[in-house]
């Protein structure tokens, strides 16, 4: 394994493409081309701090390579953290939308259904009211005349054998002529068949 050394870019030559860094411990100057530099398509630049490997040419000379930045490969790994972080975001941005939008689902299925259900309530109760009074009221159109026609009608009944209650009894005293049913005169007729005891009233 190579010895990695610290040290300082003292000297750079843009159009040649190369220059002279000198390590913290020592004063001389190593040649270093860009072709040692990472290709992050930064510049180098004099007084920048590097990492760097020595070797010599084939002239016995000595040579700085493999040439990084301090801080570089965190950088890239905060970056690809970041990348990383960015994808994951957007992964979990889709599966939210969908899971938003299957629960947007769910939710209008079940609004639908219970306005059907509340719907067909009402058109059941609006059925109601047409019908029930018809049926309740046609009976009572229909039998009311038949109850009362007998009680307010003289029929001919003069006697308390031919009636049905008391106060039928005097009903027919108090409106149909020639009735035979008072025979003390006092107004209460068949007071020994309907208007004594349990059937007196």
């Amino acid at each position: 394994m190579e010895t990695q050394f610290n040290g300082t870019l003292k000297k750079w030559n843009a159009e040649r493409g190369f220059g002279f860094v000198v390590a913290e411990h020592g004063d001389q100057e190593l040649f270093v081309h860009v072709s040692a530099f990472p290709r992050d398509g930064r510049t180098p630049a004099i007084g920048e701090r590097l990492t760097f490997e020595m070797e010599q040419d084939k002239e016995g000379r000595k040579r700085a390579v493999r040439v990084r930045r301090p801080g570089a490969a965190g950088s890239l790994l905060s970056r690809h953290a970041g990348e990383q972080a960015r994808h994951q975001n957007r992964r979990e941005h889709h599966r939210n939308e969908g899971s938003s939008f299957g629960a947007r689902f769910v939710v209008l299925l079940l609004v639908a259904g219970l306005g059907w259900y509340g719907y067909a309530q009402y058109a059941e109760r609006a059925e109601r009211p047409q019908t029930a009074p018809q049926s309740v009221m046609s009976p009572a159109t229909t039998s009311a005349p038949e109850f009362k026609a007998p009680a307010f009608q003289c029929d001919g009944r003069k006697h308390c054998g031919q009636m049905t209650s008391c106060s039928e009894a005097k009903l027919f005293l108090k409106n149909c002529p020639g009735m035979e049913m008072d025979g003390d005169g006092d107004g209460i007729p068949c007071e020994q068949q309907w208007c004594t005891g349990l059937f007196g009233g």
